[in-house]
């Protein structure tokens, strides 16, 4: 049976309406350009859409930038959070925002290729979620590292020249990867990565993470409900403006903290609902 997203695509837009889900903070020097490329991409791809920003109580000139980024495009929402509330509880309110059939997340950081952004959504046609999984090399740019990168690809450990740019960001990833999937026993291949989801459902889903355990929060909560889960490569595109924060300490001890309190009120304390297992669609060898 040929699946409606394996059909050609024609030149046509999306029909279905698209929320493009993003929060930042302190990000002054790469929100414009974020925005830029937001709208270009959502123009071109899909034909009703809305960009939903939570401006997460940023001390710099990301609000203001924002603000006026919205006078060139009444599609873009801005909402601004009177203090730094995190990961979490910022991405919680974007969800409760959106207003379209369709929702995914970018970083602003643009932290992942969506070149194929039309088939991912495609794909939503047929499956219930489609989750990103970072399958190609990432490119390093610090030379000193080039040997290191030989050495894991020698020692069968290409997984880690996938997952970020530095050593330090691919082991940490690594560790948050095999954390989730060996206490929540979720088979997925990536957990932070672009996600795309029916709003509906996505709007359902009682998040309780405070912190960057949002996003495999959704992902474990919808594979115990059944649903069906599509991996697509989505390639890491290392940050080029701005700091990154994903890998800093207090990232790490919300998204430890987060990790450890909901698997022992999930599962040792046995407070999540009745598990019905989803199925899981792997990457195409090809792709």
């Amino acid at each position: 049976m040929l699946l409606a997203s394996d059909q050609r695509i024609s030149n046509d837009k999306f029909k279905h309406s698209v929320s493009l889900l993003c929060w930042a903070y302190n990000e002054e020097e790469s929100i414009e350009e974020f925005l830029e490329k937001a709208t270009k991409m959502m123009e071109q791809t899909v034909d009703d859409y809305e960009i939903v920003l939570v401006e997460d109580g940023s001390t710099d000139s990301t609000y203001k930038i924002a603000k006026t980024f919205q006078t060139r495009n009444p599609k873009l929402k801005v909402y601004k959070n009177k203090k730094n509330l995190n990961t979490g509880i910022s991405s919680r309110r974007a969800i409760k925002k959106a207003t379209k059939e369709y929702c995914f997340w970018q970083t602003v950081d643009w932290g992942y290729d969506l070149k194929n952004l039309r088939q991912y959504l495609e794909y939503l046609k047929d499956y219930d979620i489609v989750q990103g999984v970072r399958r190609n090399p990432v490119k390093v740019r610090i030379g000193i590292l080039k040997p290191f990168v030989a050495l894991l690809k020698l020692f069968g450990m290409k997984h880690l020249t996938r997952r970020s740019d530095t050593i330090y960001k691919a082991i940490i990833s690594l560790i948050n990867y095999i954390l989730i999937r060996v206490l929540f026993r979720v088979p997925l291949s990536d957990f932070q990565n672009v996600t795309f989801y029916s709003s509906k459902w996505l709007q359902s889903i009682n998040f309780e993470a405070i912190g960057p355990f949002a996003n495999p929060e959704g992902l474990i909560k919808s594979y115990w409900s059944g649903m069906s889960i599509k991996e697509v490569s989505i390639s890491f595109i290392p940050r080029e403006k701005g700091a990154a924060t994903g890998t800093s300490l207090d990232s790490i001890k919300r998204s430890v903290y987060d990790i450890i309190r909901l698997w022992f009120t999930w599962i040792v304390l046995g407070r999540r609902k009745l598990i019905k297992k989803g199925k899981i669609y792997r990457l195409d060898p090809s792709e």
